[in-house]
């Protein structure tokens, strides 16, 4: 009687979504190039273990299916970074629309606790907040000497070291962006990300203003 309680209760975890997930995760071999936990050591592809902070559901689910480089000068953990000679610049493996949802729905629920959620209930920018914000992002801080994003034309513009900002409305979650711009190093302890000097109203409307970069407004 107990053997065949232990049966059907190994059968039914074999086929929730959890092991069938965790599975399909094996199965890619994802683990093979990110860290899905903060334990791990460094690999070549960025780390998934706070996905679920970092990226929109909708957008990652779609980037399964039909990848392209964000990074275009590749990772900074590449041994020719420096030198222009990118190794790890080359698209992500393009997955099925059914196995990109499943690995998508595993992803988001990789977090890190306490992610500070200071955007929640922001007002949306003023044209005069948004107009401010672009100056400082392109003069004041530079941020475009290492990230693309768009101009007033909507045109793409800026350096290709960092990672493209040109969809990053549609990639990334407003309260990470916000967590980022403050303490980069708890999420990439070897980044090259500075850490700016910025009072917490302007990151604050920094990491929104970069919510308004999405690849619908290019022209």
């Amino acid at each position: 009687m107990k053997r065949s309680i232990y049966f059907l209760v190994l059968v039914g975890f074999l086929s929730s979504p959890l092991a069938s997930e965790a599975s399909l995760i094996e199965e890619k071999k994802c683990g093979e190039c990110h860290r899905l936990s903060e334990k791990e050591t460094e690999k070549n592809g960025p780390d998934l273990f706070y996905a679920g902070n970092k990226f929109q559901a909708l957008w990652l689910e779609r980037y399964l299916q039909s990848p392209e480089v964000i990074r275009i000068a590749g990772y900074t953990n590449d041994p020719g970074f420096l030198k222009g000679e990118s190794q790890n610049s080359h698209k992500h493996s393009a997955l099925s629309k059914m196995d990109a949802k499943q690995i998508t729905h595993e992803l988001v629920k990789m977090t890190l606790p306490d992610l500070s959620q200071e955007l929640s209930n922001a007002k949306p920018l003023t044209k005069g907040q948004k107009a401010k914000i672009k100056y400082q992002f392109e003069r004041t801080f530079g941020c475009i000497a290492c990230h693309q994003s768009l101009n007033l034309a909507g045109k793409v513009r800026g350096g290709i070291s960092g990672p493209s900002l040109v969809d990053a409305g549609n990639r990334l979650q407003a309260n990470w962006v916000a967590s980022w711009l403050k303490t980069p190093k708890t999420f990439f302890e070897k980044g090259r990300m500075p850490i700016y000097q910025m009072d917490d109203e302007t990151r604050l409307q920094f990491a929104q203003f970069i919510m308004t970069l999405k690849k619908e407004n290019m022209r």
